[in-house]
């Protein structure tokens, strides 16, 4: 299968939003599956950090139990679509999204697996790639709550600091 790349260039996640609150537009990435029976594979995580002074993030990458209800398209430099010029397109490619008529909203289940990522936005990185191992975060379908994963700060967060991320995922 063919790795593709979702990638915002800059967001703005804020102090956080708790769990079961709807996130807040232009402040998360949630890739949701392009139907109901797709499954994808999270191979990598990165986030740069553009603060231009110390601003700890505690970013989580979970299920949400509300997907982006019709997302906004992206808009460049944003992107989504496959690493590899040669990749096979999808007739129905997973949807990258930052907003949406409704806002995705994580899930509270403690069955729902999450992955923290905390990082100093003020230069920082993080990048945690998961190729080919079985602790690939995945999603099942396009509905809530296996449907659709999301990359948010926690409450906690400092506030109004900027960040670029990409997420690279297989869909299988």
């Amino acid at each position: 299968m063919s790795v593709y790349m979702f990638e915002v260039a800059t967001i703005t996640p804020g102090t956080g939003i708790a769990d079961a609150t709807g996130l807040t537009a232009s402040t998360y990435l949630a890739l949701q599956g392009g139907t109901t029976t797709q499954v994808n594979f999270l191979d990598e995580v990165y986030m740069g950090g553009q603060a231009a002074a110390t601003a700890p993030l505690i970013m989580l990458l979970a299920r949400d139990s509300t997907v982006v209800g019709t997302p906004t398209t992206l808009v460049t430099p944003n992107s989504n679509g496959p690493l590899n010029a040669s990749a096979g397109v999808l007739t129905a490619p997973a949807v990258g999204a930052i907003t949406g008529a409704v806002q995705a909203q994580r899930a509270t289940s403690v069955t729902l697996g999450k992955m923290t990522f905390t990082f100093n936005a003020f230069g920082g990185i993080v990048r945690c790639n998961y190729a080919n191992t079985q602790d690939r975060f995945g999603i099942l379908g396009s509905t809530a709550s296996l449907g659709e994963m999301s990359l948010s700060s926690f409450t906690g967060s400092t506030g109004a600091v900027a960040i670029s991320a990409h997420l690279l995922y297989e869909t299988m």
